[in-house]
């Protein structure tokens, strides 16, 4: 009988936030590590480490990202799991996929040193491992989920003008949106509500600022709401559930 090999189990991160680009308008942008041994020794990578025995998945990804970039995002959610062959050319590593969303503000409290930069997400250098389609995924799967959920509140604060609210999607989805057109449909689709407050310190009549309703679990995690882990850590009220 062959030796039975256990595939060494990992988690990482794709963190999103939106950057002014040259032109001044927000991209989107993510941090990633420089790798500091073999494999890819001196290469960037996506934030994360090994999955400890006495903790589970979310609470890895949490861990991983305060130690790397010292980033704690409101929102995370699980993304995939990669687990080809040949995605590592040493041991067999199985890697859980998290993606997170932070606001501007939150980024700039992230480590910025030679060994963890933010690059634009349409200009990453050569990732290590199978990074490159990791990021790939996850930009899709952010593109698409954009259309129908409430993902946006993860670039924004608790509050913000609609015009704050059209540049995340104009920026996620690469295209510009007609500012009537988009203000119309937010107002109707009951995701936005005003709080009856304007923004201040401009100089001509001040915004409406609104507010997602928080009645929605932006991870629209369906059945798995009911999924209670002991000493989890939610990401997106920061208490133990």
């Amino acid at each position: 009988m062959s030796e039975v090999v256990f595939p060494n189990l990992a988690v990482s991160t794709v963190i999103f936030t939106l950057r002014p680009g040259e032109d001044g308008t927000s991209e989107l942008a993510l941090p990633l590590v420089r790798r500091i041994r073999a494999p890819y020794e001196g290469q960037w990578a996506l934030p994360g480490g090994p999955l400890n025995a006495n903790e589970d998945l979310a609470q890895a990804a949490s861990r991983t990202l305060l130690a790397t970039t010292s980033l704690q995002p409101r929102y995370l959610e699980q993304l995939y799991a990669f687990g080809q062959l040949d995605r590592s050319p040493d041991d067999r590593v199985v890697s859980i996929v998290y993606w997170a969303l932070v606001a501007s503000d939150e980024a700039d409290r992230a480590l910025n040193n030679e060994n963890v930069q933010w690059f634009l997400a349409d200009d990453l250098p050569e990732l290590a491992f199978d990074h490159a389609l990791i990021v790939d995924y996850a930009l899709s799967r952010l593109r698409t989920k954009l259309e129908y959920s409430q993902i946006a509140h993860g670039f924004l604060g608790e509050t913000f003008t609609l015009a704050q609210l059209r540049e995340v999607y104009e920026a996620v989805l690469q295209k510009p949106l007609d500012p009537g057109n988009f203000r119309r449909t937010m107002e109707s689709s009951g995701a936005v509500v005003a709080t009856g407050e304007r923004l201040s310190g401009t100089p001509h009549r001040p915004p409406q600022l609104y507010k997602y309703d928080t009645s929605t679990d932006l991870r629209d995690r369906g059945p798995l709401s009911r999924l209670v882990a002991p000493a989890t850590i939610s990401v997106l009220s920061g208490e133990k559930i």
